[in-house]
């Protein structure tokens, strides 16, 4: 009788394991977008934590590297020297990624929580991209048109910035998402940034306009100098691979009182590196830009979650494309000097 007692409790503790075994490993219930598709529930600030967490941790590693290297210095002024700036380092670092964390929630607040996977299908977008300005028209206010160059100029505490954008008529395909086979013809933008007169940025763009008009900035490679030597290709990300994914840089019909259209958008996103938003702040009428009245323009404010005290007014003239940048912190403008895009 005993032994049967011990077996049923036996039976007993394995339903309820496997019970409770069913309560952890069961996926959390989906939620539909609209679209066919299920979600996670709060997706947006689920990322926005994830992204926290790294980021606290990578600041407790520099810290921690900070400090070991302070053991090593043998005067005992120099090293608690070193030891207080590694602790204000480390302070400093730790508000940042707090207020990178409130950034990214103020925009789940906007964007809701769905999570960002734009669905694109090559069919739907300008196949080659040199038919741009020929058979098939350009974005109003960025035209990606083979050829087409921007000369901009502005003061900073620096020196002199010089900034160079040219269509170059080449292209990259690429794969989004990666081993899906779907492949994406993309504009390559040549963008060179001189400090009086020095390269100190040299980066390459790609941009895909879709069949409607909208153009998707599908990555970059920046490579910035300091004395003539390549110092860093951070913000460099290639929509596909290591969860980075495309972002809208310009709308076909930008306009803040379009309700079926979102003001504010993703123009980019690999996490961490490479997260600006744009916000439509204003469409207006014609603009003088280099002594040529163009029909409309239309103002961008850029921001990113990287940098939430930052943010940039973007003007862009129709027919034109952008001709003035304004640092809404500092002032700042940066402004075209020369172009060869011709008059409408």
């Amino acid at each position: 009788m005993m032994q049967e007692k011990n077996i049923v409790r036996l039976g007993l503790t394995i339903i309820v394991f496997i019970a409770l075994l069913g309560l952890v490993i069961t996926p959390a219930p989906a939620l539909a977008d609209g679209k066919g598709k299920h979600w996670v529930p709060r997706a947006c600030s689920k990322t926005a934590s994830s992204a926290y967490l790294a980021c606290s941790y990578e600041v407790r590693d520099d810290y921690w590297i900070a400090k070991g290297n302070c053991y090593n210095l043998d005067d005992p002024d120099e090293r608690a020297e070193c030891f207080e700036e590694a602790k204000e380092e480390y302070e400093e670092a730790k508000g940042e990624c707090r207020d990178q964390l409130e950034a990214r929630k103020d925009l789940c607040n906007e964007l809701g929580e769905a999570p960002y996977e734009p669905q694109l299908a090559p069919e739907e977008f300008v196949d080659d991209p040199g038919y741009i300005g020929g058979s098939v028209a350009p974005n109003k206010y960025f035209p990606l048109v083979p050829g087409y160059q921007w000369v901009y100029e502005g003061e900073t505490e620096e020196g002199t910035e010089t900034i160079t954008v040219t269509v170059t008529g080449d292209t990259k395909e690429i794969e989004y998402p990666v081993e899906s086979g779907k492949i994406f013809e993309c504009a390559v933008v040549h963008d060179v940034v001189e400090l009086d007169g020095d390269v100190i940025e040299d980066t390459f763009d790609w941009y895909a306009q879709d069949n409607r008009g909208n153009v998707w900035y599908f990555g970059e490679i920046s490579l910035e100098f300091e004395d003539g030597e390549l110092v860093s290709i951070d913000g460099s990300w290639t929509a596909g691979v290591d969860g980075a994914k495309p972002g809208i840089i310009m709308h076909a019909s930008p306009d803040p009182t379009n309700e079926n259209q979102p003001n504010l958008y993703r123009q980019e996103f690999f996490l961490g590196d490479a997260e600006d938003v744009g916000e439509v702040k204003e469409l207006g009428g014609s603009v003088d830009v280099l002594g040529t009245v163009y029909p409309s323009h239309v103002i961008i404010e850029d921001t990113t979650p990287l940098e939430p005290d930052v943010s940039e007014d973007k003007y862009y003239a129709e027919g034109l494309g952008l001709y003035k940048e304004v640092n809404n912190e500092t002032l700042e403008e940066v402004v075209l000097t020369n172009t060869n895009v011709p008059v409408p």
